[in-house]
């Protein structure tokens, strides 16, 4: 089996396969303080779970936006599979040109998720991943990582308005009743979710208008299904997509 491991600034999820097909997946919170000793605990309880033994987990790949777990991640599954895990990094085979001025300013979650969605619909697709920050990635039509843009996050822009308007309450991230809040905690939901939809909008068209040609939009994180029903843009929610794309990226390169 497979295990891929996305590591986010704020939640890490992993997967297992049994060759294309994804078994089990767990989120737990993105820990910067953990040790390889915890790590490793975790990773056998997690397996434990699913009654799957770490004998047949025989091959591992990583993603991380948090350089200083790296180490301790594959230090972590080395001791829990005894295998040594791949890192998605400079050098890794993607099959996807990078077009960025720098390319290893791009994070690694951004080129897995653009691998994951041209290689499911083989055309010119936008990736709008709400994660911590809200990235919006291109690919070519020839699957090329053309650059995108980066927001806040939902959760950040809300926790920076709680934080800094002393006489707002802390709200709820939910689809208020309607746009014109007839109260406080609406009025704030309002303009957290109908702005963000606004905003995710405004920006894929100004990026697909850029591209030139007619785009797929896929959506993914955790709060992509709250902003999709909204959204004259978004074409579908994948929240397996890095997954996916991690699957694919270690097929590419497991005979490196």
């Amino acid at each position: 089996m497979l295990l891929v491991v996305d590591v986010g600034n704020t939640h890490t999820v992993l997967g297992l396969y049994d060759g294309e097909r994804l078994v089990h997946d767990f989120r737990i919170e993105t820990a910067k303080g953990r040790t390889v000793d915890e790590y490793h605990v975790l990773l056998l309880n997690l397996l434990q779970l699913t009654g799957v033994g770490p004998e047949e987990v025989d091959s591992s790949i990583l993603a991380s936006v948090v350089p200083s777990l790296n180490d301790v991640l594959v230090e972590a599954v080395g001791r829990a599979f005894e295998h040594e895990m791949l890192v998605v990094g400079p050098g890794i085979r993607t099959g996807m040109p990078i077009l960025y001025e720098n390319p290893r300013e791009v994070g690694a979650d951004r080129i897995v998720n653009g691998v994951a969605a041209h290689a499911r619909h083989q055309g010119a697709v936008i990736v709008v991943d709400f994660g911590t920050a809200t990235t919006f990635d291109c690919i070519s039509e020839r699957g090329e990582y053309l650059g995108g843009a980066i927001a806040p996050g939902v959760e950040i822009s809300a926790s920076a308005l709680f934080s800094r308007a002393a006489k707002l309450p802390r709200a709820e991230i939910a689809r208020p009743p309607r746009a014109v809040g007839r109260n406080t905690i609406h009025s704030m939901q309002s303009g957290i979710v109908f702005g963000y939809v606004g905003l995710v909008d405004g920006l894929v068209a100004r990026l697909s208008e850029e591209m030139g040609t007619r785009v797929t939009v896929v959506a993914t994180g955790g709060l992509a299904r709250l902003i999709e029903p909204e959204s004259d843009t978004i074409d579908e929610v994948d929240e397996y997509l890095t997954l996916e794309g991690l699957r694919l990226l270690y097929e590419r390169n497991a005979d490196a």
